[in-house]
């Protein structure tokens, strides 16, 4: 069974964290809602508390197969785990693959991971990011073993992109079809 870890912290945006979790768990990923916080209580953006299944203090975050960086105001804290950055630089120097939504590119490109790929991001935090990286337009970009979206309003299109990256297209692409069944 394919393992994610995905990230959190007090100000994560929640949809981003819950979204993606949610289709992976449909897809068969075990996902691990890994706590960047002293406790394992999250309290987000939008003052909805969440649950984490795990410490980073904890946890092995290379015993994954993917990592995932929510975006939101959190961000900031990601940005000075010291065990978040030696994951996810060792990730992508890997090739494993990594997950990065609305401002979550940041973290990466704090880290100094973005230099030569193409990322989406909630727009404005595009700025200081190198040159070429930034995808105008909003939406869900893939390069190779990194895939980013834009913001919260994608953040099922995300979800949907992480599980074709670790399952595939027909996973993928059933998981999608009876979301959008049962929401109808």
């Amino acid at each position: 069974m394919k393992k994610v870890a995905m990230m959190a912290v007090n100000g994560s945006e929640p949809i981003e964290v819950l979204a993606p979790v949610d289709v992976l768990r449909r897809g068969g990923v075990e996902v691990t809602i890994v706590s960047c916080e002293a406790g394992d209580k999250i309290v987000t953006d939008q003052g909805i508390y969440l649950g984490a299944d795990a410490n980073v203090k904890d946890v092995d975050l290379l015993s994954f197969d993917m990592i995932v960086v929510p975006g939101g105001s959190g961000v900031e804290a990601l940005k000075k785990n010291a065990a978040l950055k030696d994951a996810l630089t060792t990730f992508l120097a890997e090739s494993r693959p990594v997950g990065s939504i609305c401002a979550g590119p940041t973290v990466l490109n704090e880290f100094g991971l973005l230099e030569g790929r193409k990322v989406a991001c909630y727009p404005g935090c595009e700025a200081g990011l190198p040159a070429g990286v930034f995808q105008e337009g909003i939406g869900v970009v893939r390069d190779g073993n990194l895939v980013t979206a834009s913001g919260p309003g994608l953040a099922l299109d995300f979800g949907v992109a992480l599980l074709r990256q670790l399952m595939g297209d027909d996973v993928a692409e059933g998981v999608a079809r009876g979301m959008l069944m049962k929401n109808a």
